[in-house]
């Protein structure tokens, strides 16, 4: 599982020209799923994203969390953080989990982040979407967290 955390101002993502989620202050979360995913990596990845301190104390320091500082949350799919460019002129797309898969543990994983108690709202799963972020800072960070690999050589193809 792979997700970019950017420290927004504000965040919006739009489908077709509708507004479909917005947030002011917090996290903009670019939420990848790969094939070998389980449970395990979203409940890691929602403890990590609602635990790191990415916001600034009085003293400038990064030592306040998006829990701590009550702010909001915004998560888009994004399946091409899964994109390999190493051969050829396309990416591949073959680590990215399948649709079906994809969506249940994207859903866990928004379910996990609402249970927090803050503002979590969505972009619209497998649509086209226009993502507008206005960060802060710049803070970006790329989590990862990817399941063992006996989990990838046991698989059935």
């Amino acid at each position: 599982m792979r997700v970019v955390i950017q420290r927004v101002k504000a965040s919006r993502v739009e489908v077709d020209g509708e507004v479909i989620g917005t947030i002011g202050r917090g996290l903009n979360l670019l939420v990848g799923i790969s094939r070998t995913d389980t449970i395990a990596e979203v409940e890691w990845m929602v403890r990590k994203c609602l635990d790191l301190r990415l916001f600034p104390d009085e003293k400038g320091s990064l030592a306040l969390s998006v829990q701590e500082m009550g702010a909001e949350l915004l998560v888009v799919s994004q399946f091409t953080l899964y994109g390999d460019g190493r051969k050829g002129r396309r990416p591949s797309f073959d680590r990215a989990a399948g649709g079906e898969q994809a969506q249940t543990l994207y859903d866990r994983f928004v379910a996990g982040l609402r249970q927090s108690g803050l503002r979590v709202e969505t972009g619209q799963f497998g649509a086209m979407m226009e993502v507008f972020i206005l960060n802060d800072g710049p803070v970006t960070l790329l989590l990862e967290r990817e399941a063992p690999l006996e989990q990838e050589d046991n698989r059935d193809d």
